[in-house]
């Protein structure tokens, strides 16, 4: 069956934004230009459904959602790091439910999944943060509980920690999140539901990801992973010296490899990936690819188990 990665134009609506909400277009656009040689499976965008204001509401607080939807107060419309804009709360609505279509999809079907969207993991109950406005992780796992699932995992490798993820999922039986991160910004204590590893140096990177995939208890057990991946960890594009394109594809190959072996499937999303004086926006979208590559490899070839749709 093909690799279903879901968007729709309005995760482009702040067109001149920051590479959060601009790249999305961009992977689109690498997508449809992908060799289909290069893959085992072939790739489809498929439109989502824009989170509801109720699904929006179980995970932020009231103030911080009118705040998205006015600009007013605008600190608060702003702390995410970013300059309102009137198409904000819009945007991440509909970003936001590509990542619960796609763990919905992943859960019901068992195969990979993705959905092109950025700016998830540092948003809290109360606001945003770093570049993140609305946690479509946390939406998303919530979702997938919801749907009948016991247990689902949010895998971040995004460059920076999962500080908000971590505290939204806190006290939420059946999320769990295992977090390798090289930029201590949102870093947090860890605790048994939510595993937080600092790499200092780039050659313990790939190691330290496999250590932890390898520590998860039970990992069969698991419905569906939630992978936050990340790209800014790569030196050109907001992380650090010595993590190399080569790296991460041996990244993305260990993660997918170990969710074939553990029999779980997985819904991406992008996560971090910027633009520097030596990488343009198609330079990110080619390092988005290389996940989109290896959950196409590695996809199920009969889409793996799967269960049947809440209410039949």
């Amino acid at each position: 069956m093909p690799l279903q990665i879901f968007h729709r134009p309005e995760y482009d609506l702040i067109t001149e934004g920051f590479d959060t909400f601009v790249k999305a277009g961009a992977v689109a656009e690498a997508i449809a230009d992908m060799d289909p040689d290069t893959t085992d499976t072939t790739v489809e965008l498929v439109p989502p459904t824009p989170a509801t204001d109720g699904e929006l509401a179980a995970v932020h607080g009231h103030d911080y959602l009118e705040a998205l939807a006015t600009g007013e107060p605008r600190d608060l419309a702003e702390s995410n790091g970013l300059p309102w804009d009137p198409e904000l709360l819009p945007t991440v609505a509909a970003s936001t439910g590509g990542v619960r279509d796609a763990a919905l999809t992943a859960w019901r079907t068992g195969a990979h999944t993705g959905s092109l969207s950025s700016g998830l993991h540092h948003a809290g109950v109360g606001g945003g943060a770093g570049f993140c406005t609305v946690n479509g992780l946390v939406v998303a796992a919530r979702a997938v509980l919801d749907a009948g699932a016991g247990r689902v995992l949010v895998l971040d490798l995004d460059a920076h920690c999962g500080g908000g993820t971590a505290g939204l999922i806190d006290g939420i039986d059946g999320i769990e999140a295992v977090d390798v991160s090289v930029i201590g910004y949102d870093r947090y204590e860890s605790r048994p539901d939510a595993r937080l590893t600092l790499v200092a140096e780039p050659a313990d990177y790939l190691p330290s990801i496999e250590l932890a995939l390898d520590s998860i208890d039970a990992p069969d057990g698991i419905d569906v992973v939630l992978y936050n991946a990340g790209m800014d960890p790569h030196e050109h594009a907001g992380g650090v010296r010595g993590i190399t394109t080569q790296v991460l594809r041996d990244r993305e190959r260990l993660v997918f490899e170990w969710a074939a072996r553990v029999g779980v499937p997985v819904a991406f999303v992008l996560a971090g990936g910027y633009r520097s004086a030596r990488f343009d926006l198609d330079d990110v979208a080619r390092l988005h690819l290389l996940t989109v590559r290896a959950a196409a490899r590695d996809a199920p070839a009969t889409g793996g188990r799967s269960v049947e749709r809440a209410g039949g």
